[in-house]
């Protein structure tokens, strides 16, 4: 009778202490979604327009998240969601002027509209 519970602890056991230190028991802890940045859609990026003022893209877009130092022209919208213990999924629109404050391009994860090249009004 003694041997019969011994033969049952020691292998559950051994899979408790196994477990501990596996990333298997990290799946059970809670996390929460983490959004960081801009959140971009593209119906926003469809009303860009080539030509349009900085104050008329931030109207749009809101606020960049990074301009750099050195660089006023070119503007970033970055935004990085991580959900819960998934890999984070990151997309990025940068914005570009001329030296006259006019936009003249955008490249990153979100395509131009079709009339993006329509200048505006």
């Amino acid at each position: 009778m003694q041997l019969k519970k011994w033969l049952i602890a020691i292998p559950l056991s051994v899979s408790l202490l196994s477990l501990s230190g596996c990333s298997v028991l990290e799946r059970f802890v809670y996390r929460i979604d983490i959004n960081q940045g801009n959140y971009v859609e593209q119906k926003e990026v469809n009303k860009l327009r080539l030509g349009m003022t900085k104050d008329q893209v931030r109207f749009v877009m809101g606020s960049p998240m990074l301009v750099e130092n050195g660089y006023p022209d070119i503007w970033y919208y970055i935004y990085r969601h991580t959900a819960g213990h998934e890999a984070p999924v990151q997309k990025d629109l940068v914005v570009y002027f001329d030296n006259q404050g006019k936009l003249t391009k955008i490249s990153g994860d979100y395509p131009p509209s079709k009339s993006f090249d329509d200048a505006a009004s």
